[in-house]
């Protein structure tokens, strides 16, 4: 220090240059400060340049010792910045705005100077009406020193609706005032009302979201962090999405509560998605935690999800290369849920996109429309598959090269066909008909010839020119072919579907309007098929089997023979001799239903659990109760026990077959023998039937109880 040296003297007065924000220099310095520096060289004071250097080296020590600024002790005149604030002009305001940052960077204003807290509220007034973008950066930027340096009583006034919508206005702006803007959003975005607020306020999350988009250095990260940060209200994060920013929305869905899950899913699906933002949510993975909710979530999750689920994976199936194939595989999953149905478009979407698609899709899309078509409850579906021409699409899938994909076309063709036969026979030519032929005939998969003989069993019977085609292709004993050899197969679903399928085609072959066509059906041997169907088939097999035996047992009447035909010489076999027909019967010559032995098989049905082939069932056994030959029917059907069978099924059948065993019972107890072995077991089902029954059994019913004596003929039944 041999240049200068340290004297404690008056102290003169402060330039003005150390005091760049101050109106006017302080004329002294406080008294614990009054040492004057003095150039020993010169002997001037302020100035002189080395000197001053000096000045500002000892208060920088100074500070550094007792831990603040000495200058920070001196006082800011806050009334002055206050009416330079209320009343200065855009330029003017501006300057103060700077000093205030200044001040406040500094330290040097804060509550305990703005005693009134008045210097907040007249900032943001006068940014609300600030007419430069000069004077709102600098108040922003002030505003935003501000918040670090006052109480909580200040923050809640810069936490103001009206405060931080005139802070967002400025996001709409030029590039420095809109990232003061969101730098002010961002200090301010630790007070938790902030964060609530601003996504009330019209526009905020839609601006952030379009600055987060550009390309601007800072101001996108800054949007992005600011984004983030509001996130953490739910409601926020769906104004986000539909702004089309998808990112906060799609880590609720994987981390969030189920409540929130729900909300996120829900909201997607009532949002408008132009194919930009659908590819948006399809890349920014929203697929895969809808599919879990879809999966493994409570029926409102189900639901909430499965819509959105669908419409986006339409998007990326149509749009977006790679997600094409697995979003295809999933709509094959989903579609094996029924609540597919309650999304009545899904189906013809799916079809559109069939013939745009590589082989792996189209397999995917195939086997969707194979659940959807097969629910239960589908019949709209397929009726609205069959709109948009899905019948025309499929048929060239016919003589399709890749195995899978033929067989996947197959099966939808037989789920379009389940209830619209004429509207196939329409579509189907004999080309068609012979490739079918020729699938089952071939040396190919179950599927593929359970698939083909399925279609051919829904084609209507009444179309005596298809039946001319299939009879000229030699389907009849190539169907018996396949059946004797899957018969006794173990039991699968194919075989199952096979065989309700040949027992379907069966019904063609043995309409009564034919009976030169049942004959041949006979002579190739059919009635052996049908026998065995009644024990092994499912259900549907049996109820099938069941109409074909009925349809041929009405022809047996027209066809019988006199027991002794006088040109005979040689008696005819004891054996062959029909006790209900009273003639010679055989299974080929009259297609006896008691030479083929199906009154017992046919009873079994009808004491089992499964209800659903009993109107078939009865009417097979209704023919060997027709007026000719009613009595000897009804002793032929109760020796085989089965008065015990017709009743079981006038207690828990449906109407239709209820009401034909009652028409049964009631020609069976004429007979005054089963009146007495079966009217005391009868009578009090049929009186509980007639009290609580439909109204339309009565008659009968009454007609019984008076065979029984329970009832005189005079009776309101009749």
């Amino acid at each position: 220090m041999d240049e200068f040296e340290l004297t404690s003297s008056p102290a003169p007065p402060l330039p003005p240059a150390l005091f760049p924000h101050a109106r006017r220099a302080p004329t002294k310095l406080p008294p614990v400060h009054h040492l004057v520096a003095t150039c020993v060289q010169c002997s001037g004071r302020w100035h002189c340049r080395p000197l001053l250097f000096c000045f500002f080296l000892f208060f920088s020590a100074r500070c550094r010792r007792t831990g603040g600024c000495a200058m920070a002790s001196t006082a800011v005149d806050v009334e002055d910045l206050l009416v330079r604030v209320k009343n200065g002009d855009d330029a003017e305001l501006a300057a103060v705005a700077r000093e205030v940052a200044a001040l406040a960077e500094e330290g040097r204003l804060g509550d305990d100077d703005d005693d009134d807290g008045l210097l907040v509220p007249a900032l943001l007034v006068r940014l609300a009406a600030a007419g430069t973008a000069e004077a709102r950066v600098s108040v922003m930027a002030a505003l935003r020193r501000l918040a670090g340096c006052v109480g909580s009583e200040t923050k809640e006034r810069l936490a103001s609706i009206e405060a931080l919508s005139s802070i967002v206005r400025s996001l709409s702006r030029d590039v420095d005032e809109r990232t003061e803007a969101i730098a002010v959003l961002l200090d301010l975005s630790d007070i938790p009302q902030v964060r609530q607020r601003i996504g009330r306020i019209k526009g905020c999350i839609v601006m952030l979201v379009t600055l987060r988009n550009a390309h601007e250095s800072g101001t996108n990260d800054d949007a992005e962090k600011l984004l983030h940060i509001l996130s953490s209200n739910p409601q926020n994060v769906l104004l986000m999405a539909e702004a089309g920013y998808f990112r906060p929305l799609i880590h609720y869905l994987k981390q969030g509560s189920d409540m929130n899950k729900v909300l996120m899913a829900t909201a997607i699906s009532k949002m408008f998605l132009s194919e930009h933002m659908k590819s948006s949510l399809g890349e920014d993975g929203v697929i895969e935690p809808l599919v879990q909710m879809f999966k493994y979530g409570n029926l409102e999750a189900k639901h909430s999800a499965l819509g959105p689920l669908l419409q986006l994976l339409f998007s990326v199936t149509s749009a977006l290369m790679t997600l094409r194939e697995p979003a295809s595989a999933i709509l094959a999953a989903i579609a094996q849920s029924e609540r597919i149905l309650l999304y009545k478009d899904v189906a013809p979407q799916m079809l559109s996109l069939l013939n745009l698609s590589s082989p792996v899709i189209q397999l995917h899309l195939l086997r969707a429309l194979i659940s959807i078509s097969g629910h239960k409850n589908a019949k709209r579906a397929r009726s609205k598959i069959r709109q948009n021409g899905g019948l025309q699409l499929l048929l060239p899938f016919l003589t399709e090269k890749n195995v899978e994909i033929k067989i996947a076309a197959l099966n939808l063709t037989f789920h379009l066909s389940k209830d619209s036969s004429q509207e196939l026979a329409e579509q189907f030519r004999e080309t068609h008909l012979d490739i079918l032929v020729k699938i089952i005939s071939s040396p190919t998969s179950r599927d593929e010839k359970a698939a083909a003989v399925g279609i051919l069993s829904n084609l209507p019977v009444t179309d005596k020119k298809m039946t001319e085609i299939l009879t000229r292709a030699n389907l009849l004993p190539i169907l018996i072919s396949l059946f004797e050899a899957n018969v006794t197969a173990s039991v699968t679903p194919q075989r199952m579907q096979l065989l309700e399928g040949i027992a379907g085609v069966f019904i063609r072959f043995t309409v009564t309007w034919d009976k030169k066509l049942q004959s041949l059906a006979v002579g190739c041997g059919v009635v052996p098929c049908l026998i065995k169907l009644l024990t092994e088939g499912s259900v549907d097999a049996k109820s099938k089997a069941a109409t074909s035996l009925a349809q041929l047992s009405q022809s047996t009447m027209a066809l019988r023979k006199s027991k002794s035909p006088r040109w005979l010489c040689v008696p005819p076999s004891a054996e062959s001799y029909c006790i209900v027909h009273s003639c010679q019967c055989t299974v080929k010559g009259t297609f006896c239903l008691v030479k083929a032995g199906a009154v017992n098989p046919l009873l079994r049905i009808l004491e089992g659990e499964e209800r659903e082939a009993d109107v078939a069932v009865l009417e097979a056994l209704a023919t060997l109760m027709q007026d000719e030959i009613w009595e000897n029917g009804s002793r032929v059907i109760e020796k085989a026990s089965g008065i015990h069978a017709l009743l079981r099924v006038a207690e828990a059948g449906d109407l239709s077959s209820q009401d034909k065993a009652i028409w049964m019972l009631e020609r069976i107890f004429r007979l005054e023998s089963h009146r007495e072995r079966y009217g005391e077991i009868a009578q009090a089902l049929l009186i509980d039937l007639a009290q609580k029954g439909d109204p339309s059994l009565k008659p009968m019913i009454g007609k019984i109880l008076a065979h029984l004596e329970l009832l005189q003929t005079q009776s309101s039944y009749f």
